[in-house]
């Protein structure tokens, strides 16, 4: 008996499978829902990963996401120029700017080993406070002790987002390192 195959279909559900938490299931019920039930949206789809493809580049001054030379963070004259948050991916920029908490500039370093260090000189130019915001591990803490390291001697305020346990969760749910964490940076009340 042979084995019924659909080989574009099988295809586009590699495809979609080989993105992040998409698992076997819901590959194939995107690719059914776009061949079978709303080729408009699949083929706007097709379009706007083309599109995204060709068009989305980095920053050459942050590393950010970015259609043009300078990402609109980095054009901006009313940004605070001043505060640097060194963030590990152009993700990340993405969270933080919808807290509408920060109102500074950005810098991606995603691990030690690729970054540039006379890049990174170029980018804190006439920043006075850099905020690391990274994930807590022992590797982004080497990351943040490096950089600290390598810029020293410039007059720059280190910081970092505080870590610990989120509003309306409990303790229960909370991992050993953020409760630790939460625990050392306690606050007076």
């Amino acid at each position: 008996m042979k084995h019924y195959k659909i080989e574009a279909f099988e295809n586009l559900v590699s495809a979609f499978s080989s993105l992040p938490s998409i698992g076997k299931k819901t590959a194939i019920r995107l690719a059914y829902h776009s061949v079978m039930e709303d080729g408009f949206a699949g083929m706007k789809l097709a379009h706007a990963l083309e599109t995204g493809i060709s068009t989305i580049q980095r920053c050459s001054k942050c590393h950010n996401m970015s259609e043009d030379e300078l990402c609109s963070i980095c054009s901006d004259p009313y940004r605070d120029s001043t505060k640097l948050c060194i963030v590990q991916s152009a993700k990340d920029i993405l969270t933080i700017e919808e807290s509408k908490q920060f109102d500074g500039v950005y810098y991606v370093v995603s691990e030690v080993r690729d970054m540039d260090e006379s890049h990174l000189f170029y980018a804190v130019g006439g920043v006075n406070e850099i905020i690391f915001a990274f994930p807590p591990s022992i590797a982004t803490d080497t990351m943040i002790l490096y950089i600290e390291d390598k810029l020293l001697g410039l007059n720059i305020k280190f910081t970092k987002i505080a870590q610990g346990v989120p509003t309306g969760v409990e303790l229960e749910n909370i991992d050993v390192v953020s409760l630790s964490r939460a625990l050392e940076a306690r606050v007076r009340i």
